[in-house]
């Protein structure tokens, strides 16, 4: 397991699914959730918010988890939450929105698999 590549995701995300809980328009406008003025709706806020704090409890597991299986188990929460954000944004965002919103998604996925895997992405690292 690369310990310090799961806690920088786990920071990372921590500190993004918290600024979505306050400021859901950091999800919603690059998702194109919002209205033809550039406004994010009550309820697009309302529906984005427990997103951002599913992403700041398990950044925060990731950040704070001991290692070993509390860490690996953190991992794999983000793993699902990660690449199954990529399929359903994949299948239900507005088509300019969707490549954008699923190629950020598989790339935190991707940290966490290697972060939880054997793999090394450099020698000596």
């Amino acid at each position: 397991m690369h310990v310090r590549l799961l806690r920088t995701v786990g920071a990372a995300t921590a500190a993004y699914g918290t600024a979505v809980t306050l400021w859901p328009g950091l999800l919603a406008t690059p998702s194109r959730l919002v209205d033809a003025a550039g406004r994010t709706q009550a309820h697009t806020r309302t529906a984005l918010r427990p997103v951002g704090l599913r992403d700041a409890a398990s950044g925060a597991a990731l950040l704070c988890a001991p290692e070993g299986p509390a860490l690996r188990t953190a991992a794999f929460l983000r793993l699902a939450a990660d690449f199954g954000d990529a399929a359903l944004l994949g299948c239900t965002l507005p088509r300019g929105a969707r490549g954008k919103a699923v190629g950020v998604s598989v790339v935190w996925g991707v940290l966490s698999l290697v972060g939880v895997s054997n793999w090394t992405l450099c020698r000596g690292c």
